[in-house]
């Protein structure tokens, strides 16, 4: 199982930006969709973003569309662009990793579809 690495999070007033990255962590022939997902306690995990491996296709949860943005950082890497935060944004934030096959452009929204995770990062948004 492939070891995710995340950077990013803290803190930032509301109307602020932040910037959260993931990579695989090794050199690997295989390919990843990756996604970010978002929980605050005592909740399930939400979903936020997703990104296909070569980064040709993407989906943005409604709750963020237009505020949040998923873009490649290469091959089994991508960053969590978040603009507009708002308080309720605050969460701890997860990268994770779903390996794919013939190099297809396949990205989901469920979590139980994906097989690593990072460790996750805190966003707190201040108001």
């Amino acid at each position: 199982q492939v070891r995710l690495a995340e950077s990013g999070g803290g803190l930032v007033q509301a109307g602020g930006s932040l910037r959260l990255s993931c990579a695989v962590s090794e050199r690997t022939e295989r390919t990843f969709a990756m996604g970010w997902f978002r929980q605050e306690p005592g909740k399930e995990r939400e979903f936020v973003a997703a990104i296909s491996w070569s980064g040709g296709k993407t989906d943005i949860a409604d709750s963020v569309k237009g505020r949040f943005t998923i873009s490649s950082d290469g091959k089994n890497a991508a960053s969590l662009y978040m603009t507009s935060l708002k308080p309720e944004d605050a969460a701890v934030y997860f990268c994770a990793a779903k390996e794919l096959y013939g190099y297809s452009e396949y990205v989901t929204r469920r979590p139980v579809e994906y097989e690593a995770w990072g460790q996750g990062t805190q966003v707190t948004v201040s108001s």
